[in-house]
């Protein structure tokens, strides 16, 4: 809908934070503090929690010139801070209170556009707001996002985050090679790599060898099943080749069965969506291996900096996610809602993007695998046509700033 009255707007972050998601919340401020439509742009501490509890902040008075906006681009996590509130289905939602308390706070703050920021979980959140809008007799537009390092939503080319990810990930590696390289004792190191249900993030272990031809051994990604006796002869084959074995898995690796390989090092909990918090994959791979073959192995678990390296990011993972929450909110300007921008690469040579929306329930809740033919015949690792896809978007060097030798992230007054 466009709205013919200047009113208010408000944006939040949700779910797991990225190197970039503070570069796409500098986005809406931009377009919003540019447009004549927008009075105000509110930002939610903690998402949707955030509006629940009325606590907010106004942006519009903080970003008062461009240096704010670029040093808050260059800061890694959510700065407005993230939740994973999963909000009631949205049958009788004009009875519920979670609701009445949102849209109260949406009535009382003159708020019309609402921006969300996050990946599969968030466009739930984005796709039940807008479905029971029209119940509580207050008009907004609800505009998603996208956001997540693993890179698994749905109608996007490519997720704001991911670039930054995965040449975190391909840097590590081909670090990592250099130094095992360096002994003559047969020896295996397993790194494991984040992603539940698909495997883009492992599959960027592969850029390592985009430079002098030096790679992981094997790449395995939760697309397809693993099995133990295939793994120790891959093994096998890498060790007739070279003294030392490096190997990428997924930390959502399966067996056949459906069984995780990390199972029995994992607690069983789940958060309020229903995951089961995932570790362990590469330790049980070391316990294997080491039972089989009696060498020297390693398990490395590179956990939480393949989220937050913001002295990794990539220039055009930086870009684009600033420029996909400007489209947002130019998109929302023009009536568009219960829509998620998505970016969209070009035809042509020349790696290019633009920016559509495309609507959220096609997107909220489903998964983005890697596809076929993005992984090779014996499963073990990614062709070429993988590597052609990733590359362009670890390109260039993001701005990272500096003091005393440290870095000096910006941070927002709550």
């Amino acid at each position: 809908m466009i709205f013919k009255e200047k009113a208010n707007a408000i944006v939040g972050q949700s779910g797991g934070p990225t190197t970039a998601i503070n570069a796409t919340l500098a986005g809406v401020i931009s377009a919003s503090l540019a447009s004549d439509q927008i009075d105000v742009l509110y930002g939610a501490k903690n998402g949707v929690e955030g509006m629940l509890r009325e606590d907010v902040i106004n942006l519009s008075e903080i970003f008062d010139c461009k240096e704010k906006l670029d040093r808050l681009s260059a800061t890694p996590a959510a700065a407005l801070g993230s939740c994973r509130l999963k909000l009631p289905a949205v049958e009788n939602a004009v009875n519920n209170e979670k609701y009445i308390k949102l849209f109260e706070f949406f009535k009382k703050n003159n708020i019309r556009y609402f921006f969300y920021i996050g990946g599969n979980d968030s466009m739930d959140t984005v796709s039940k707001l807008s479905a029971v809008c029209d119940g509580f007799g207050w008009d907004m537009n609800f505009v998603g996002v996208p956001k997540t390092i693993d890179n698994d939503l749905a109608l996007t080319d490519h997720t704001p985050g991911y670039g930054s990810a995965a040449k975190f990930i391909a840097t590590v590696i081909s670090e990592m090679l250099c130094d095992t390289a360096v002994y003559t004792v047969n020896a295996v190191t397993i790194v494991e790599i984040m992603g539940r249900d698909t495997g883009w993030l492992t599959a960027a272990s592969a850029l390592a060898s985009v430079n002098n031809g030096i790679g992981p051994d094997y790449v395995y990604l939760p697309e397809r099943d693993f099995d133990y006796q295939s793994f120790f002869m891959d093994i096998e084959e890498a060790f007739k080749k070279h003294p030392n074995v490096l190997i990428a898995v997924s930390e959502g690796l399966h067996l056949a069965d459906g069984r995780l390989v990390g199972e029995g090092m994992q607690s069983g909990d789940t958060d309020v969506f229903g995951h089961k918090y995932l570790d362990g994959t590469a330790k049980e791979l070391e316990i294997a291996v080491k039972k089989w073959f009696g060498c020297k192995v390693r398990s490395v678990e590179l956990n939480l900096p393949q989220r937050c390296a913001a002295h990794a990011a990539s220039k055009t993972d930086i870009e684009e996610s600033f420029s996909v929450g400007s489209a947002a909110v130019e998109a929302s300007l023009k009536g568009k809602s219960d829509c998620m921008m998505c970016i969209i690469r070009n035809e042509g040579k020349e790696y290019s993007v633009s920016y559509m929306p495309a609507p959220v329930s096609e997107i909220a809740n489903k998964v983005k695998y890697v596809p076929d033919d993005f992984i090779n015949e014996k499963g073990n690792n990614v062709t070429q046509k993988c590597i052609d896809y990733m590359l362009p978007l670890v390109n260039g060097e993001a701005t990272y700033y500096t003091k005393n030798g440290l870095p000096d992230f910006f941070t927002l007054p709550f």
